[in-house]
């Protein structure tokens, strides 16, 4: 099986404009995640709708390809790019441009789901522990995820699922197992294909998540479980903070 890691990247950004370029230590932070992925995959490539970005790829040796600049998700620039790099891989890798600490090992769980023929998408969660506390977990910046008995995701949402009745929501992170879901995809080629022609559904809108159109349209989504987390960067507060673990 062929798999191809494919990192969408605009320019654009109300909480951050110009963030795959930020300065991380002398490298551009879609450099850094850029070189995380090949520690796993030979095949990427960064899809982008900004000369900027896509010179700043060129010049450290990547590959990137120029998109359009009227999709509206990561999910239908990674299609495009893949259209425009021939399509002949079997699973497409959609990696967050603003994950420079993604780990080489969260890669392998996404690709492991593949070794079922059944999967069509899949993404990954990572357990809440108890000592982040009720404040992490009702963070709606941090979707959570109901899983069942074969590993799928029944719902996503930026509410605190499964509710725990008769119980302290304080006391919800000691008695149950929360799932927060952590934004890389994988997808069967035909399956992109598909999923990215569907229009928006109720729940994509109701709760602002793309992966609920999917869901609604009866796609099932196979998960892979990872303890460790991930440090997306969303602000310039951000890009501080994770500038010390450099």
């Amino acid at each position: 099986m062929k798999f191809i890691g494919i990192i969408p990247a605009r320019y654009a950004s109300t909480r951050f404009p110009g963030k795959p370029l930020a300065d991380m230590k002398g490298k551009y932070m879609i450099q850094r995640v850029y070189e995380q992925v090949r520690k796993i995959l030979d095949n990427v490539c960064v899809a982008t709708d900004d000369d900027r970005i896509f010179n700043a790829v060129e010049s450290f040796g990547g590959n990137v390809v120029m998109t359009s600049a009227e999709h509206r998700s990561g999910t239908d620039r990674c299609f495009e790019a893949y259209n425009r790099l021939g399509g002949n891989e079997d699973v497409i890798i959609n990696i967050q441009g603003d994950e420079p600490f993604i780990k080489p090992e969260q890669i392998e769980s996404l690709i492991a789901c593949f070794d079922s023929p059944q999967t069509q998408i899949a993404t990954l969660v990572r357990p809440f522990e108890a000592t982040e506390g009720y404040e992490a977990l009702a963070n709606p910046n941090s979707p959570k995820v109901i899983l069942n008995d074969k590993n799928e995701a029944l719902y996503f949402s930026r509410s605190i699922i499964p509710y725990m009745r008769n119980i302290s929501p304080e006391q919800w992170p000691d008695k149950h197992v929360y799932y927060k879901h952590i934004g890389m995809y994988g997808y069967r080629a035909d399956i992109l294909s598909q999923i990215t022609r569907l229009p928006q559904s109720s729940l994509e809108i109701a709760e602002s998540l793309e992966q609920l159109r999917w869901l609604q349209n009866g796609y099932t989504i196979k998960v892979g479980i990872t303890t460790q987390e991930t440090i997306g960067i969303d602000t310039p507060d951000d890009l501080q903070k994770a500038l010390t673990l450099l």
